[in-house]
């Protein structure tokens, strides 16, 4: 797998998420209470851009009128026909057994451990003050 280096950790708002591209695919990247995880940013139904849909939970109710929301923030619904998808393993939950959309996976990395790397190259001195998120294709 390739390494990418996609955002700082700061440029995703918690409960955002913004759109990368990695050799030519589209990435949806969401920040869930400071996690992150990624999607292809294409619903498997007709191509619909997931990272424009709307995040949701899930709604339960043991009698009428009473309910409980969970989840919250943690589905992603396709904003042209609503399928929804957990943004943490891609999973559909209309279709589990069958439908679901690539998940990557998402590391935070200190800036100045990315520096160090397994490359040979002249170096200059660094300071690096910010996280990034970095994405394994």
């Amino acid at each position: 797998m390739t390494r990418h280096v996609v955002f700082r950790k700061d440029e995703i708002p918690e409960g955002g998420q913004k759109l990368a591209t990695i050799a030519g695919r589209a990435i949806c990247v969401f920040n869930q209470k400071g996690e992150f995880y990624a999607l292809l940013n294409r619903c498997p139904h007709e191509g619909g851009s997931l990272c424009e849909g709307a995040r949701i939970g899930f709604v339960q109710s043991s009698e009428p009128g009473v309910y409980n929301y969970s989840r919250r923030g943690e589905l992603i619904k396709c904003p042209w026909h609503a399928w929804e998808f957990d943004i943490k393993t891609g999973q559909s939950y209309f279709d589990p057994q069958r439908t679901k959309v690539k998940a990557y996976d998402v590391n935070v990395e200190a800036g100045k451990d990315l520096i160090k790397g397994p490359y040979v190259a002249e170096t200059f001195s660094v300071s690096v003050e910010q996280d990034y998120i970095v994405i394994d294709v």
